[in-house]
């Protein structure tokens, strides 16, 4: 397959496959359908309730064994939790086409090229990590959307091996759908998202038990504002893909959580001695920082 994403003439655009057609390989397959740059778009994944609800929406043209996926693919996204990619790509490795492409859209990235090396073997080449740094609570093929990656970071992590035909091809596939492609190790990746995606997570979802588990948590609920739903929201994503996530990332995690501690319980600290200066000016810092970060990314 040519790395470029428009058919040559007389010959028809790629089959795409996706494996999980839930919000974002939904929207990867949306988005690209929407652009013209694949064909015939299957699915496959374990869920024969999501596949069926998928074709009925327009998602996928059919729904198929992973099997069958490999043998018609021309471009495969992986779009299920990290812990379920090593299996998957084992299962397609006997059926791919000669210069398929794989990728996967998972949070974490050393897990997935360790899998990938170690599933794949010399069919590596054609494997190029992904992570859109895209998402919402809402899970399933109804939230998807072709619009979901329009100005939105996509991290790859390409291997060593990558042929440039796969490299490229990635690249594009992701700006077809409207984001900006950002290239980093599998390492430095895993150590930003720990930062700014999964510890906040594991944050939200831990106050959110904390919340939901107290005696009188129905009248805490019903007093709650625009504050705490802003910070819970994303406590409302999927357990499974999570726990995957914490997992597989849990050494960064842990040292993330461990510096944010640090700073909890010196701030703690400063509230029970009543020391009102530090504690304005840690306030201080945060204020200015989240205002900077919102007006220079667009997230206010």
């Amino acid at each position: 397959m040519s790395a470029a994403l428009d058919a040559a003439p007389g010959r028809e655009l790629p089959v795409l496959a996706v494996v999980g057609v839930g919000l974002i390989g939904g929207s990867f397959a949306a988005a690209l359908r929407r652009a013209g740059k694949v064909g015939k778009v299957i699915g496959a994944g374990r869920s024969r309730d999501a596949l069926v609800r998928a074709k009925g929406l327009g998602l996928i043209d059919e729904a198929v064994a992973l099997e069958d996926a490999a043998r018609q693919a021309d471009i495969i996204a992986l779009a299920t939790p990290v812990g379920a990619i090593p299996a998957i790509l084992s299962r397609l490795l006997p059926f791919l086409k000669p210069d398929a492409l794989l990728t996967d859209v998972g949070s974490t990235k050393a897990d997935v090229v360790k899998a990938a090396r170690s599933a794949l073997g010399d069919r590596s080449e054609c494997f190029v990590p992904g992570h859109p740094i895209a998402g919402a609570e809402k899970t399933g093929p109804e939230a998807a959307s072709a619009d979901l990656f329009v100005g939105r970071t996509v991290v790859l992590t390409p291997l060593e091996e990558n042929t440039e035909q796969c490299r490229t091809l990635a690249i594009d596939l992701w700006k077809a759908c409207g984001a900006r492609v950002v290239l980093m190790e599998p390492d430095a990746h895993d150590a930003a998202l720990a930062s700014v995606s999964h510890v906040p997570h594991f944050l939200a979802s831990v106050f959110m038990a904390q919340v939901s588990g107290a005696d009188d948590a129905d009248l805490r609920l019903s007093l709650a504002g625009s504050g705490f739903r802003d910070f819970t929201r994303i406590s409302a994503g999927s357990a499974e893909m999570w726990q995957d996530i914490f997992m597989a990332n849990r050494d960064a995690v842990l040292q993330e959580l461990k510096a944010f501690r640090a700073l909890l319980e010196q701030t703690e600290s400063a509230l029970a001695q009543g020391d009102a200066r530090e504690l304005h000016e840690l306030l201080e810092r945060a204020a200015v920082a989240r205002r900077f970060w919102g007006s220079r990314s667009g997230h206010e």
